[in-house]
């Protein structure tokens, strides 16, 4: 044989070895799933945040979880976090990182850690006139790293698929442009051009100020023998509430994932099941048909439960059509971007610390014009600028795109219709807490969204910065 055929020969051969050696390489690859749960419910007394008023803790409805579900695809692993909480600082949520990767005992994986946004939690984040509980926040870091090292734990081969439902009919905008020579006064002395929450069947009522997000996207890990492992859901809807006064809930969240072990057949299973579902963009979405007709009042958690079983039995629909797959390859990025602040002009300072001073129900502001006073004064004191803590991670062709904010819906819908991987969606409140993000043209409009306050505060173009930055990752997470 020449020498010129010896040389063909060997290169065929070696190409022959290393197509061989990629089949093994990937008939070897092992996708792994394991989740957990942790109890993360406060103690009895503890404030409550959600409302301008502070609350207080005075009843346990039904215990608070972080819901935990890790990836594996035996190169890169990825967690999802998803806590019963209104929202989380960025402190927490690094304090829990900080500690599974100290105990990780090798590379820490990829985490994304979020607040569901019920309204009937402990305080972790300083807004209105709630105050943060350390006590609490040092035991919440704790116990969601504790969720994230057991689901590590149960790390088990498994199989992976995601779906895509539709559910409109428990999503309303809730901003609204009213009739011509309605008065929408705000708290600042302005006026604004739409009202968030406008009152049901109100004759003023003219149109919705913006769209709703229908989706409830699923993603689905099952055991290799078919055992219902974890499904974590997504869907965009503010909260419902509905409770007795001074009640711990997880409100429509925690009955949404009971619910889905009970359609799974999943319960009493070793290791348990975990149902998760993540708050989507839904700032401006809630669960009030505002044109009406006024629906009955329920007792306290029922309409919670009736929305959970309406979303649960969507998801239960698309999780039937799911062709779970033995692998799919886990990317993620992150990215810290800076954001201006508003704070106030002097004048504004002068001016609330004027109206605080009238106030008579001092220290607790009673009014909205007290309220906003109040926090007038306090935005004085932060900083021009923040940080902002972006993530884009990628299941399969699935995308996940995390905001540590209150989201509007059409930035949710944009980020969705942008993404090379599709389906995606956004979660909300994921990683930390930088308050609303309205979009520059909702900021026009005027409405609570908007309202300069701790649970308002980023600059106008905050939005389209954003999302630049979310689609820059999403292009380097490939297509």
């Amino acid at each position: 044989m020449t020498e010129k055929l010896l040389r063909i020969a060997a290169g065929f051969a070696a190409t022959l070895l290393a197509v061989a050696n990629l089949n093994a390489a990937e008939s070897a690859r092992v996708f792994r799933a394991g989740a957990a749960t942790s109890v993360i419910t406060p103690k009895l007394g503890t404030s409550i945040n959600g409302n301008m008023q502070d609350g207080t803790a005075r009843h346990i409805h039904d215990e608070l979880h972080a819901r935990c579900l890790a990836l594996d695809d035996g190169t890169n692993k990825l967690v999802f976090v998803v806590a019963d909480a209104c929202m989380i600082p960025r402190e927490v949520f690094d304090e829990a990182k900080r500690l599974v990767a100290l105990e990780a005992g090798q590379a820490a994986p990829a985490m994304c850690m979020s607040a569901t946004h019920t309204h009937s939690a402990g305080t972790s984040a300083s807004v209105f006139q709630s105050e943060a509980d350390m006590e609490y926040r040092a035991f919440l870091a704790v116990r969601i790293a504790d969720g994230v090292r057991r689901a590590l734990n149960n790390l088990a081969p498994a199989r992976i698929g995601w779906a895509v439902g539709k559910e409109p009919t428990q999503v309303h905008n809730r901003r609204w442009f009213m009739k011509p020579g309605t008065k929408l006064p705000n708290p600042f002395g302005g006026e604004d051009r739409v009202k968030m929450n406008p009152g049901v069947a109100n004759p003023a009522l003219l149109e919705p100020a913006g769209p709703i997000d229908p989706d409830v996207s699923i993603l689905s890990v099952i055991s290799t023998n078919g055992r219902p492992i974890a499904v974590f859901a997504n869907y965009s809807l503010h909260y419902v509430g509905g409770t007795t006064g001074g009640a711990i809930s997880a409100d429509y969240f925690g009955y949404y994932c009971e619910r889905m072990k009970e359609l799974l057949g999943a319960r009493d299973q070793d290791p348990p099941f975990v149902a998760l579902m993540s708050n989507g963009a839904s700032a401006n979405i809630n669960n009030i048909n505002w044109p009406g007709p006024a629906a009955e009042r329920k007792p306290p958690y029922e309409q919670m439960k009736f929305v959970a079983n309406t979303v649960a039995a969507e998801a239960y629909k698309a999780w039937l059509g799911i062709k779970h797959a033995d692998w799919a390859p886990l990317k993620s990025l992150e990215k810290e971007i800076t954001l201006g602040v508003r704070k106030p002009a002097q004048e504004e300072v002068v001016r609330a610390k004027e109206i605080m001073s009238r106030a008579k129900t001092l220290p607790r502001m009673a009014t909205q014009e007290e309220i906003y006073a109040r926090e007038t004064v306090q935005m004085a004191e932060y900083p021009p600028e923040v940080k902002c803590l972006l993530q884009a991670h990628r299941i399969g062709d699935m995308g996940f795109f995390a905001i540590p904010c209150e989201v509007f819906v059409e930035i949710g819908l944009e980020l969705k219709q942008r993404s090379a991987p599709k389906p995606a969606f956004t979660i909300s409140l994921a990683n930390g807490y930088n308050g609303y993000l309205p979009t520059p043209e909702h900021h026009a409009l005027g409405g609570y969204e908007t309202w300069r306050a701790k649970s308002s505060y980023l600059e106008v173009e905050a939005s389209r910065k954003v999302v630049t930055a979310l689609m820059e990752l999403a292009g380097q997470l490939g297509k």
